[in-house]
């Protein structure tokens, strides 16, 4: 597949003539042809035909064609500006004083005697010649183009301009020369008569209009591309490359995968990698939407383009070039924005026979009113609004206007859109299919709930992350991470044993006894009788058992936690009327326990990756329009299967490259956003298609002489080309209306209380579920009551900030805390009476403001 630049259409007509001209040729299995970007997208068989053919397929149909060999758009829009400028200018330079000889005398303008008087009539004549000539060739490029596509026998909106236009200046070089015959003759009286009707300032001023129109059309354009330029504006020129222990500033395009870069502060990061020395914290925001920098270390993957904030590191580059995650987005969006919606079929269907349809009607309605009028001028002037009036510049800027403003706003919100007919599809869903791992929930274990036995939490923490730092089992490493962010200090494990489905058991310094740690059946084994932890299971929390020799320590449930944009994104999604499902190939209960904690009642469990997919086909047989959204590898079958396929941005290669729309923000409150995002566009390009066959619906009964004939109302040539030109203008400011498009669950950097419905409303199920999460348990270790409270302060900034101020507070003794950073918020259990300024004051001392504690 290649994309090509296109030159010299402009209508419907005239890249439905190119699409058909080299969908013909043997090899091409399918052609794209956007009148908006000036680009075509072809996939042909190499074997059988090259880029050569392709192109000289182009040129023979009129039209000019060259190899898109990187991301030019916005230079050819530039040109095309600056072109459709200079014509302007040129034509109303000319055109203004030739309107004003021309028409002065109807309004009591004054005219130089030079052009009074039957005297001068000459004078008149050939002033209004010189005036047109100008126009005429400044913009010959009309009359090129649309008599080429004319004689191939496919007329475009060039050649109703052409004929229209060239109509009315033969016209009046016919009538200067009835003008010097009569006043060669003496029959001035004939002579007054053809100065009368010249028609060169209709000649003029339809090339004017429609160059006019041209002009904002071309800048409106260049408006709906501003997204990839901006994206193409964000990768940095060079690159600092560290080369037999010199630094060497080198172009981007030297750098190679391998190459040791570095990285200062306030640095854009050339290309993707990773850290392999120092550490800095990354503005992420411009790629994944990230508010907040990110702290990278050593092993930490950065992404080029994203901005070094503070720090210092080196990095080895892993992807360059094309490769890089930034191309990729700019890639998928320009794909997007030359590719064609379904709806986009109509205006091509219609394009094809609109303009030969025009040329008969402008005939036919010259022969008519010429037998009604016996009147050659009217006849003329009738025929010739016809065939400006009908321009069908409109309805071909109808749908890639909107396709190309929207998926360049998709793109801003960090939803990647791939085609337009996806952008088409999203519209109509009626049921969403979320798969429950990393897309409902975070997809890594958390430490939910800890119940020691005649110990602190603390301790027990420390015996379960010692025994476990031992372990590469996800939910040993979640117990490990728990105790990093509190500040403890493990100890070292020796002579342990990984016990397959049933735990680790091992000794621990400076402690007697056989440590052990994992689920019931092991506890078992260690001769410890615990009863199952019902409650936590039904929660879908999986329950694991710490002790030594026969004595159980304690308990700990670990889950895999609901993501903070999913209860609000599921209950938007009821409120736009979405049926919505869980699929996952988790056991029934915990399934249950996660669907009944977000809100979603229907549930597909323990299913295998080719259940998922046939699980959406069951539903697509059940004629629902299905959006399936995931993030893994087993995800892929049901993402090609689904009539769109998402994928979580932090999500898979193989899924992402199966998805119809990617997620870079790694948030359900996306997927919203794009069926929104979706909805609009499409509205959009109704909107336009209506107004754009509406207007020459009843733009050609007008120029047609139907209402002249009903009622006197007759319309000009030169009003004509300027209703024509607007008509062009009001779809694309329609379009670029997207441009203000603002998801309605963008609430990040709102406060709670000024979100509007249905944010507000998500926002308290968002804060009711996630309560219980957030705060501590109700009882201590020995099932006396404690104290709770909360302490709101400023300055945590990161994971880090959290962490210390955590440690801070867990150094008090009767002290539990952990630290919301989202809410700035320490929530603090007291198992004994512990002073307020003492808690204040452990914050303080670690440099953080404490702003309530209540």
């Amino acid at each position: 597949m290649r994309t090509f630049n296109v030159t010299g259409m402009s209508c419907a007509a005239c890249s439905a003539r190119v699409e058909k001209t080299v969908s013909a040729l043997d090899g091409v299995r399918s052609c794209s042809v956007n009148l908006l970007s000036n680009s075509m997208t072809v996939d042909y068989d190499e074997n059988k035909i090259d880029d050569d053919v392709i192109i000289k397929a182009v040129m023979d149909a009129g039209y000019g064609a060259s190899v898109k060999t990187d991301h030019a758009a916005g230079s050819l829009e530039k040109e095309e500006i600056k072109k459709a400028k200079i014509r302007l200018i040129v034509s109303l330079v000319f055109s203004i004083p030739l309107v004003y000889i021309s028409m002065g005398h109807m309004f009591g303008w004054p005219l130089p005697s030079f052009f009074l008087g039957m005297d001068n009539l000459l004078n008149f004549a050939l002033t209004q010649l010189v005036l047109v000539l100008p126009v005429m060739i400044v913009n010959k490029k009309y009359f090129i183009g649309g008599f080429k596509s004319l004689f191939k026998g496919a007329p475009n909106m060039d050649s109703l301009i052409a004929i229209g236009s060239g109509a009315a200046f033969v016209y009046g070089v016919y009538a200067v020369c009835k003008i010097v015959y009569g006043v060669n003759s003496g029959n001035l009286e004939l002579a007054h008569s053809y100065a009368m009707d010249l028609y060169f300032e209709s000649a003029a001023m339809i090339l004017t209009f429609i160059t006019m129109g041209k002009f904002m059309e071309a800048k409106g354009k260049g408006k709906t591309t501003d997204t990839i330029a901006k994206l193409i504006d964000l990768t940095p020129k060079t690159a600092l490359v560290e080369k037999d222990g010199k630094e060497i500033v080198l172009p981007l395009e030297q750098v190679q995968a391998g190459d040791v870069l570095i990285v200062k502060s306030g640095d854009s990061i050339p290309v993707d990698g990773v850290i392999i020395a120092g550490s800095g914290s990354v503005d992420q925001s411009a790629i994944t939407g990230e508010s907040l920098p990110v702290d990278k270390t050593v092993g930490s993957a950065v992404i080029g383009a994203t901005i070094n904030k503070s720090g210092y590191f080196k990095m080895r580059a892993e992807k360059v070039g094309t490769d890089t995650a930034l191309s990729r987005i700019i890639s998928l969006v320009e794909e997007a924005s030359s590719s064609k919606a379904p709806i986009a079929k109509l205006a091509d269907k219609v394009s094809r026979v609109f303009v030969p349809v025009v040329i008969a009607i402008a005939i036919v309605t010259f022969i008519v009113w010429l037998l009604v009028e016996n009147s050659f001028e009217v006849a003329m002037s009738m025929g010739i609004s016809v065939l400006v009036i009908s321009c069908p510049c409109a309805l071909g800027l109808a749908t890639p206007t909107a396709i190309m403003v929207g998926t360049g706003k998709g793109a801003e919100n960090g939803i990647l859109i791939k085609s337009a007919e996806a952008l088409q599809l999203l519209s109509d869903v009626d049921t969403v299919v979320l798969d429950k791992t990393g897309t409902v929930t975070v997809g890594e274990p958390k430490i939910t709930d800890i119940l020691p036995e005649k110990i602190s939490k603390d301790e027990l923490l420390i015996l379960a992350g010692s025994l476990e730092n031992a372990s590469e089992h996800p939910l040993g490493r979640a117990i490990v991470e728990e105790c990093d962010s509190r500040g403890l200090t493990l100890l070292s494990a020796t002579d342990y044993e990984n016990l397959s489905g049933r735990g680790i058991v091992g000794s621990l310094e400076n402690k007697e006894g056989r440590y052990f740690g994992g689920n019931a059946k092991l506890a078992a084994e260690m001769g410890v009788n615990v009863a199952e932890n019902n409650a936590w299971a039904d929660e879908g929390k999986t329950v694991l058992y710490f002790g030594c020799d026969h004595k159980l320590l304690g308990m700990i449930a670990v889950a895999d936690t609901i993501k903070s944009t999913s209860i609000m994104a599921i209950e938007a999604m009821k409120q736009r009327g979405l049926d919505t499902y869980m699929m996952t190939g988790d056991n029934t209960k915990t399934a249950q326990s996660i669907g009944q904690k977000v809100g979603i009642t229907k549930i597909f469990a323990e299913v295998l990756p080719e259940d998922k997919e046939a699980n959406v086909r069951k539903l697509q047989n059940e004629n629902r329009k299905t959006v399936f959204v995931g993030d893994g590898i087993n995800d892929a079958p049901a993402l090609v299967r689904a009539d769109v396929g998402i994928a979580i941005g932090a999500g898979t290669d193989v899924a992402i490259e199966a998805a119809d729309v990617v997620l870079m923000k790694n948030s359900l409150a996306d997927v919203v956003s794009a069926i929104e995002l979706s909805s609009k566009v499409i509205q959009n390009i109704k909107q336009n298609l209506f107004w754009a066959l509406f207007y020459n619906c009843l733009g050609i009964p007008l120029a047609a002489g139907v209402f002249y004939a009903l009622g006197g109302l007759k319309l000009n040539p030169m009003f004509a080309a300027f209703a024509m030109s607007m008509s062009s203008l009001f779809v694309v400011s329609n379009a670029l209306r997207l441009r203000n498009f603002k998801p309605s669950l963008d609430y990040r950097g709102l406060q709670e209380d000024s979100l509007p419905q249905p944010r507000k409303q998500a926002a308290e199920i968002k804060k009711l579920a996630t309560a219980a999460d957030n705060k501590p348990e109700n009882k201590s270790e020995k099932g006396d009551i404690i104290m709770k409270k909360e302490m709101v302060i400023e300055g945590m900034m990161c994971g880090h900030c959290s962490a210390r101020v955590e440690k801070v507070l867990n150094a008090i003794d009767g002290v539990t805390a952990k630290v919301d950073l989202e809410k700035k918020t320490a929530y603090i259990e007291l198992s004994k009476d512990v002073a307020d300024d003492v808690l204040k004051q452990a914050v303080t001392d670690a440099d953080y403001e404490v702003v309530s504690l209540s």
